[in-house]
C-alpha cells in the first residue's frame, strides 16, 4: 500500500506560541537599539526562517544585520526558556484525537517548521508527542519556506509520493511550500494568516478545526 503522509507546520498550526514569538521579538529588538515591530507584523511573518522573517520586518537593514538579529532573537528565546518567563504553548483543540484517527488510517506524519532543531525537539518533547513524526525538518537544514527543501527530505524520509502527501498549516508560506513541492495544501483557519489569504495561495481547503481537518483528510 502507498505510503500517505501529512506533513504539519508547527507555530499556529500544532502550537499555539503566538505570545512567546511577539515577546522574544519585541527582546531582541529593544536590546539591538531598535523599536519593537507591531505584534501583528510578528505574526505574519512567523514561518519563515529568522534571517528572512528579519529582512521582511527590517527590508532597509543589511543582510549581515538580519543574521545578526536572528542569532539574538535565539538569545532572548532561550533565555526567556531558562528564565521560565515564557508562556505555556498548548497544543490547539482536537489535535491528538485527529492525529489518532489518521494514524489509524495508516497515515505518517512529519514537521516542516520555521523553528531550529532545538526549539521543535523541545516543543514536541514538552507535549510527548516526538514519537509521532517519523520526520522532523526545519530551517536549521533548510532554505526557509516557500522552498519546497523541506517537503521534498520529508518525503525522501518516508518514502511517500506527492500524490498521497498532504503540507497542513497556517499561513501563505506554508501553502506556497506545498504548492513548490506538487503536494496538496491544507490550511487551518486559527493560525497567523486569514483563510481567504491561504485559499489565495493555493490551498486545497482551509479548516476550522483539527476535527474537520481530519474529516476531510480522510474522506479523499
Amino acid at each position: 500500500m502507498s505510503v500517505r503522509l501529512a506533513i504539519f507546520d508547527c507555530d499556529g498550526t500544532l502550537l499555539d506560541s503566538q505570545a512567546n514569538i511577539v515577546a522574544a521579538m519585541d527582546a531582541c529588538f529593544s536590546e539591538n537599539g531598535l523599536p519593537p515591530p507591531a505584534a501583528n507584523d510578528t505574526r505574519r511573518v512567523v514561518g519563515l526562517s529568522l534571517p528572512q522573517a528579519m529582512a521582511t520586518l527590517l527590508p532597509d537593514a543589511d543582510a549581515s544585520d538580519h543574521d545578526r538579529l536572528a542569532d539574538h532573537y535565539k538569545i532572548c528565546f532561550r533565555r526567556m526558556r531558562a528564565e521560565s518567563r515564557l508562556a505555556h504553548e498548548p497544543l490547539y483543540p482536537g489535535l491528538i484525537e485527529a492525529l489518532d484517527r489518521l494514524q489509524a488510517a495508516g497515515w505518517l506524519f512529519a514537521v516542516a517548521t520555521g523553528k531550529s532543531d532545538k526549539g521543535l525537539e523541545h516543543a514536541l518533547d514538552y507535549h510527548g508527542m516526538r514519537h509521532r513524526f517519523v520526520s522532523l525538518q526545519t530551517a536549521d537544514r533548510h532554505p526557509s519556506k516557500p522552498h519546497p527543501s523541506m517537503i521534498h527530505q520529508a518525503l525522501s524520509d518516508t518514502g511517500a509520493d506527492i500524490l498521497n502527501t498532504v503540507m497542513i498549516g497556517d499561513t501563505i508560506f506554508d501553502v506556497a511550500m506545498g504548492v513548490n513541492a506538487g503536494v496538496r495544501a491544507l490550511g487551518v483557519s486559527w493560525g497567523y494568516h486569514a483563510p481567504e489569504e491561504l485559499l489565495g495561495e493555493g490551498a486545497e481547503m482551509v479548516a476550522d478545526d483539527y476535527s474537520a481537518l481530519a474529516d476531510y483528510i480522510l474522506s479523499q
